[in-house]
């Protein structure tokens, strides 16, 4: 089980592989996750936006939690499960499969759908842990859900739940802001994109769920060991490289309409470090061999070292 202390730095949030006939590409992903391992992540994640948990049928969820845990334990690197759910239930039945297979931890969303109210929420997150005692969670928290968690239900959380180890933080939530992520991290550990850890790590920001590891681990992986060392200086330039490969280099692919596990699953092969497929489930687009050619241009104009693994 994963100890509060181990959550930090990149954790690589990992696609997941589909054939051409729109099948789990288990060949492919296991060996994504193997090299993911391979080259020192301090973790595995997947079912998040990234691994499309949203399209996945149940049966589905079990073969991708199955592959992803059997490659994390060959290699003896943490899995964490993404479980997420639009009903209690849903979330329970991933959360119970996960344990049972040995996931080192679950991250769960508030259900979606429809916005729970103030009122559910801490006794969502509590109806979950009961039903998997033991078991580290972290809660993905993103305005998908039509909710920004307040510090005051985080607090509620925190006491309620002890297996709550941390957060990840996205746009609009408190966790990105530099007193919402002071107070949290005084509760658990909080997570924000790569481009943030320069702004957000001097208030308590310690990891990520990260694309950019699996397009040039070695650079990524640099950048957090500064983080955890505190060498702010040194890690600024790193996250100014971030800031503008996200905000510039993929913005055409923004432009495109392309999104989260779209854009991850190019980010990865950029340099060829992971093998997946550019598909998504539709009706989600996929990035486009253009996009990607255009990109590694862009790299190789301003970053090339990204290109380097």
């Amino acid at each position: 089980m994963l100890t509060k202390d181990k959550l930090t730095g990149p954790w690589a949030g990992l696609p997941i592989a589909w054939k051409e006939d729109d099948t789990f590409d288990e060949a492919v992903y296991r060996d994504d996750v193997a090299r993911c391992c391979e080259a020192g992540v301090p973790g595995v994640y997947t079912g998040g936006t990234t691994g499309e948990f949203y399209a996945l049928d149940f049966d589905e969820f079990k073969a991708v939690t199955d592959a992803t845990l059997r490659e994390c334990r060959n290699a003896g690197t943490p899995a964490m499960i993404g479980c997420t759910s639009t009903f209690t239930l849903g979330a329970i039945r991933r959360a119970r499969y996960a344990m049972e297979k040995g996931a080192a931890a679950i991250q769960i969303a508030l259900p979606f759908w429809m916005e729970v109210p103030d009122s559910e929420i801490v006794q969502f997150f509590a109806e979950v842990s009961e039903t998997v005692p033991g078991m580290p969670i972290t809660i993905y928290e993103t305005l998908r859900a039509k909710k920004a968690i307040s510090l005051e239900l985080h607090q509620r959380i925190h006491e309620a739940i002890p297996a709550v180890i941390g957060v990840k933080s996205n746009e609009g939530t408190l966790g990105v802001t530099k007193e919402g992520c002071a107070e949290i991290t005084k509760l658990y550990h909080v997570f924000v994109s790569e481009y943030e850890i320069f702004e957000l790590g001097p208030y308590g920001a310690i990891g990520s769920c990260s694309s950019l590891v699996y397009m040039n681990p070695r650079i990524v992986l640099k950048a957090f060991d500064l983080l955890l060392a505190r060498k702010w200086d040194e890690l600024k330039p790193y996250t100014d490289k971030f800031s503008r490969v996200v905000f510039e280099g993929l913005a055409p692919c923004f432009e495109a309409g392309c999104m989260d596990s779209a854009i991850d699953r190019m980010l990865g092969r950029t340099a060829g470090f992971l093998k997946t497929s550019l598909r998504c489930r539709a009706p989600y687009p996929p990035c486009t061999d253009r996009l990607l050619a255009d990109f590694r241009t862009w790299l190789k104009n301003n970053y090339p070292e990204f290109l380097e693994l």
